[in-house]
């Protein structure tokens, strides 16, 4: 089981056994998706036949373990929010694919975003707000600069450029996972241009929204904070409104 590095500037806390969801905080959930063979067989008796049968179109088996131990914890999760078995949880899917609970419970007022790379899974919660966080493991991308000029805004691609060569990678994903996380939240996918906005991507510089091309006054209107989930790894949450505070928890299964 892989263990995921906790000497980072995010305090990953044991989370309450009946959390509550606010609409002024962002609570962020880390979860280690390599789990044993015992685990992932449990899990996946939460799951609906529509994820098992998604489940079992992976290849490869370690990639279907950790789809299911991403969806069962989601479903454990959101169960403890809303006081329901994880099996019984429904959900929707919105136009662009991004799932959200059924009304019937106090889950028609949570709103959540799952994101996972790797062994490593970020699930954002909040009450009565849109949201999407994203997750990368840093890793060396062939002619990252080709790919920058081709999805990154201008000014993003010169930002990076003006960087040292060591921090090249941390800076591109960086700057991928704070797009991705935007878009989700926005719920708008690939109808969103990459390059139509403008995001902050300096490591150690705190994230933000620069530039919105069709609305100069938008970027004073999102929320954006970087996420450090592990060693290796870099993370953004993304949201419309100001002064939210955020709190990580560290799942581990039950």
């Amino acid at each position: 089981m892989t263990r995921l590095n906790r000497s980072t500037s995010d305090i990953w806390r044991r989370p309450p056994g009946c959390p509550v969801a606010s609409h002024d905080e962002i609570q962020v959930w880390r979860m280690n998706l390599d789990r044993p063979a015992a685990e992932v067989q449990e899990m996946r008796g939460v799951l609906s036949e529509d994820e098992t049968a998604r489940a079992a179109r992976f290849v490869f088996d370690r990639h279907r373990a950790r789809f299911i131990v991403g969806r069962a914890s989601l479903r454990k999760i959101l169960g403890l929010y809303v006081g329901l078995a994880p099996r019984r949880l429904e959900f929707g899917y919105g136009w662009r694919g991004k799932p959200f609970l059924k009304k019937g419970s106090d889950g028609d007022r949570l709103r959540f975003n799952l994101s996972h790379s790797g062994e490593l899974g970020l699930l954002a919660v909040i009450k009565a707000r849109e949201i999407g966080v994203d997750v990368e493991r840093i890793r060396q991308v062939k002619e990252h600069l080709r790919l920058a000029g081709r999805y990154f805004a201008p000014g993003e691609v010169a930002a990076i450029q003006a960087l040292p060569g060591e921090v090249h990678y941390e800076a591109f994903f960086n700057c991928w996972t704070r797009k991705e996380a935007y878009i989700k939240a926005l719920g708008a996918g690939l109808a969103c241009p990459l390059d139509g906005f403008e995001v902050s991507l300096t490591p150690g510089a705190p994230a933000a929204m620069l530039r919105i091309d069709d609305n100069p006054v938008a970027p004073s209107e999102w929320f954006m904070r970087a996420l450090t989930p592990g060693r290796g790894f870099v993370g953004a949450v993304a949201l419309k409104g100001r002064g939210y505070r955020v709190t990580c928890w560290e799942w581990r299964a039950r």
